[in-house]
């Protein structure tokens, strides 16, 4: 009987610290992810504006308008690919690099660590300010001083050139983040491959091809999965540096499904589009963990 007491203690003692523990977080992550999920495809059936009594059931009416009358979304959907695509390609690039070279003994080498890291800290909202400062202002300026062409151009002014605002913004921000993760990948290598390759012979650009690339795979997965999330659901540097123009040619989808629902008082088609941009985010990020962990390898 004391043995079958103490073990009914016991797991009165697992259930309450599960609840005290884990039962919070739980909670709010229902609160805030679950039921406003549930909620967002509920509203995609109906042409709820976000603000009447009255709530209609359409039916599919949003999603066959969004595939078939809706060539703004589709725009903002391809800028987003755009732009991920170079924000995720430059900012891992930058990151390695500026990994691989702090991982050897320099001087000031957990400064300057620290110190490509700030972008990081910087919220979205101020780093789009700070850099439409220096766009309009510093850029200008330092173009006229020393005759720059670059640095003459109108940066936030044409679609061209916003794209490419957007995206020097973002993979400076990102770029810093993906330092500190590659920094850990690499710490947690054997010196002893490395040893094994310069015993046989290899080159410094062999070693990182045949040996430190390969096993630094799970940091690369890891990467790319955060920098194609986070640059898919960019709106606040968006939204701060070029407010989706000029002529809403650098809006991301993210912009365009906040319009939708809130500027023009669609909240039912707004949440369809976040629905399908939902589901494309998805879609992009389990197919690229899919192909790079089939790379990874057990050290």
């Amino acid at each position: 009987m004391d043995a079958d007491l103490m073990k009914r203690r016991k797991k009165r003692t697992m259930a309450l610290n599960f609840v005290l523990f884990l039962g919070p977080t739980l909670l709010l992550y229902l609160v805030i992810e679950v039921i406003p999920l549930i909620m967002g495809v509920v509203y995609s059936f109906t042409d709820w504006d976000g603000i009447a009594t009255e709530i209609g059931f359409v039916g599919f009416k949003n999603y066959i308008d969004l595939f078939t009358d809706d060539p703004r979304f589709w725009k903002s959907m391809l800028f987003t690919f755009e732009n991920t695509a170079v924000v995720v390609i430059v900012s891992n690039l930058i990151g390695f690099v500026l990994a691989y070279n702090l991982s050897k003994k320099i001087p000031f080498r957990n400064f300057m660590r620290a110190a490509f890291y700030l972008p990081r800290l910087i919220g979205g909202v101020i780093l789009g300010f700070v850099w439409q400062f220096i766009f309009l202002n510093i850029f200008p300026f330092l173009g006229e001083k020393f005759g720059i062409g670059v640095f003459q151009l109108s940066w936030l002014g044409t679609p061209a050139t916003s794209f490419w605002a957007l995206a020097i913004v973002q993979a400076w921000g990102f770029a810093g983040y993906m330092m500190i993760i590659y920094v850990a990948g690499l710490t947690a290598i054997s010196s002893d491959y490395i040893e094994a390759a310069v015993i046989d012979g290899a080159t410094a650009g062999q070693q990182l091809r045949h040996v430190i690339l390969p096993l630094m795979m799970p940091a690369i997965t890891e990467c790319l999965f955060l920098s194609l999330l986070n640059s898919f659901k960019v709106y606040d540097v968006n939204l701060s540096l070029t407010g989706g123009g000029p002529y809403r040619s650098s809006e991301a989808i993210t912009m365009n499904v906040y319009t939708t629902a809130f500027a023009e008082s669609q909240l039912g088609y707004g949440s369809a589009k976040a629905i399908i941009m939902a589901l494309v985010i998805i879609a992009v990020t389990l197919l690229q963990v899919k192909l790079t962990s089939k790379k990874e390898v057990q050290m």
